[in-house]
């Protein structure tokens, strides 16, 4: 039997919509699977899907529409052993035949190097860096991007990673894609005043709980500002650090005043409870948690990467902070004293979001770039 039919792959066949293949290092909940489950859901039978998730996670799977047309193929593929991977991989692609390869950051590279003698049209999107590039590109990876992205379509979501595909990638300018997320307004829209005078208002945090989010600085922040300004915190999410955060909560003393909401596949509901968005990422490029937040009429406060304060409007960057934890615990304690500074900013970050980063935009945009008659 045909290698992607084992995998639950159906070939192309007269009168389908094209297929796409896309290809995640993990299919877990975060930014970039989310914001593919709301793009294939608005475009519906437009296209077929065959996710392939490198490390078998596919959590995401969750937010997309049963009605749709997605095989999830799990291929025999070996970490570590690349000449047999890239011939797993060419064999899956002649057999299956997508009108496009998606491929999505660094761990999805392999999938390049198997179409560097192209045997279809590919799309490579990048959206950010994990912890062991947080502060600087690592030279390999510089030049690997460098050789097996070279003439192929290349998204990013952020002007920094449109600077850095630029300068340090070396790519073709006209071959890059800027296209900035977008977010449903109408599903994120404020609702009554969260916390009543009198009451402890509620610090939020959206994240998978990894290494790159930090949320460890956000608890030593969050026990820091609460000495003068009693305040709760809720964690939205769930990850491999959960265990270490709450144990470090419990060192801080501070336990009693978080609530560990865990993974929750909507979370506008829960941000209409919050009174302030924190992000302390190591990381980030264009949070799509920072978008709903600010869509829900939150005032934020976050540490300085990536397109973050660009995103917020101006004369919030001083509540975008160094990765410092006395620095965020300042913006918090702000933003905790002062009940209309935290309504002023979160009126004029929906006003942003309502502006800059409607939902609509970027479907159209993605629309273009799924589209195989493109080049």
């Amino acid at each position: 039997m045909p290698l992607v039919e084992r995998a639950g792959v159906r070939p192309p066949a007269a009168g389908t919509a094209p297929l796409l293949l896309h290809v995640f290092s993990t299919f877990a909940t975060g930014g970039p699977q989310v914001r593919f489950a709301t793009i294939v859901n608005h475009f519906g039978p437009r296209w077929r899907h065959a996710v392939v998730a490198m490390d078998g996670n596919l959590g995401c799977r969750e937010r997309l529409d049963t009605a749709l047309d997605v095989a999830f193929p799990a291929l025999p593929l070996v970490k570590g052993n690349l000449r047999a991977n890239v011939r797993t991989m060419r064999a899956a692609l002649r057999e299956m035949r997508p009108a496009t390869l998606i491929t999505s950051n660094w761990g999805t590279i392999e999938w390049a190097v198997a179409n560097r003698l192209p045997l279809v049209r590919h799309v490579h999107v990048e959206d950010g860096f994990g912890p062991e590039e947080r502060t600087a590109q690592l030279p390999r990876r510089v030049w690997m991007r460098r050789l097996f992205l070279a003439g192929r379509t290349v998204v990013v979501p952020s002007l920094t990673l449109l600077r850095i595909a630029t300068e340090t990638w070396t790519l073709n300018p006209a071959r890059l894609r800027y296209i900035p997320n977008g977010i449903d307004l109408a599903r994120f829209a404020p609702g009554p005043s969260a916390t009543p005078p009198g009451e402890f208002p509620v610090i939020g945090a959206v994240a998978a709980l990894r290494a790159e989010k930090n949320l460890a600085r956000l608890l030593r922040a969050f026990a820091l500002a609460i000495r003068t300004h009693p305040a709760r915190l809720v964690i939205v999410g769930d990850g491999p650090e959960r265990g270490a955060l709450e144990a470090l909560a419990g060192e801080l003393g501070i336990a009693a005043h978080i609530h560990w909401a865990g993974h929750i596949p909507d979370p506008a509901p829960l941000l209409r409870g919050m009174d302030i968005f924190a992000m302390s990422s190591d990381t980030e490029q264009m949070p799509i948690s920072l978008l709903e937040a600010m869509a829900a009429g939150l005032p934020v406060a976050s540490t300085a990467v990536g397109d973050i304060a660009a995103i917020l409007p101006p004369g919030q960057q001083g509540f975008v902070t160094p990765l410092d934890d006395r620095a965020l615990a300042d913006a918090l304690s702000r933003l905790l004293a002062d009940r209309s500074l935290r309504q002023s900013m979160g009126a004029e970050n929906r006003t942003r979001v309502t502006e800059a980063f409607d939902q609509h935009t970027m479907l159209k945009s993605w629309s273009a770039v799924f589209d195989p008659s493109k080049p």
